[in-house]
């Protein structure tokens, strides 16, 4: 009989990828192209994983609908202009790509589920020659954004996996909301947009302070859930 499958499902901004000091710089320039004045930025990085217009209306809560979505079509062209003129910074956090290598190594499938649009997702990925690496990829694209666990029964649904096979991994409470949300297991990791206590309060199973300790804590995990 065949081993269940196993899935490991990342967030992006601030789990895989440093993104924040474009995205704090994106989002200054469209507060500005609107008369905005200049947001705070450790408002706008707590806001990294939701999706864009809902950041935009909690940080910017006078706007009306329209005007938010203005402001999301300001903040996607500037960030568009980071990537066409290369001065887009989303390096990789130190020991991802080891720890990619050794959940890959002991079975266990990719994702991702992230508050990214498709289009910048997969610029992220081919940029880091992974995109070929994760088998489900869930979007703000596809449906309700997190903490919303849909991505999560997308993620499921694509990969095969039963959701006692798969654990959250990411760095705001919005990631480990969703993972409760949908019943599996969550892991925090410290060094993201939101704070360690956070993390657990909404729910973190395990707080990770170092790459290489994702794959042994995702693992634990999994077998907590099958034991």
């Amino acid at each position: 009989m065949a081993a269940p499958l196993r899935l490991a499902l990342f967030d992006c901004d601030g789990t895989l990828v440093d993104s924040q000091h474009a995205i704090v710089d994106s989002m200054t320039k469209a507060w500005r192209d609107h008369g905005l004045g200049v947001p705070d930025a450790n408002a706008v990085r707590r806001m990294v994983g939701l999706p864009l217009q809902q950041a935009i209306a909690t940080l910017a809560p006078q706007l009306d609908a329209e005007a938010a979505l203005e402001v999301a079509d300001s903040y996607r062209d500037h960030f568009f202009d980071l990537r066409r003129t290369g001065a887009l910074e989303e390096p990789l956090f130190p020991g991802i790509l080891e720890t990619l290598d050794a959940l890959e190594g002991a079975g266990v499938l990719l994702g991702v589920a992230t508050g990214k649009s498709r289009r910048g997702l997969l610029a992220v990925l081919e940029r880091h020659g992974l995109r070929a690496r994760f088998v489900t990829l869930q979007t703000s694209d596809d449906g309700p954004g997190k903490p919303h666990p849909d991505m999560v029964f997308r993620a499921l649904s694509e990969s095969g996996v039963e959701r006692g096979g798969v654990v959250m991994i990411g760095d705001t409470t919005y990631d480990m909301q969703m993972a409760r949300n949908a019943r599996i297991a969550a892991l925090g990791v410290s060094w993201g947009y939101h704070a360690v206590a956070e993390l657990r309060a909404a729910g973190a199973g395990r707080i990770v302070d170092a790459g290489e300790e994702i794959a042994p804590a995702v693992l634990a995990l999994l077998d907590e859930q099958v034991s």
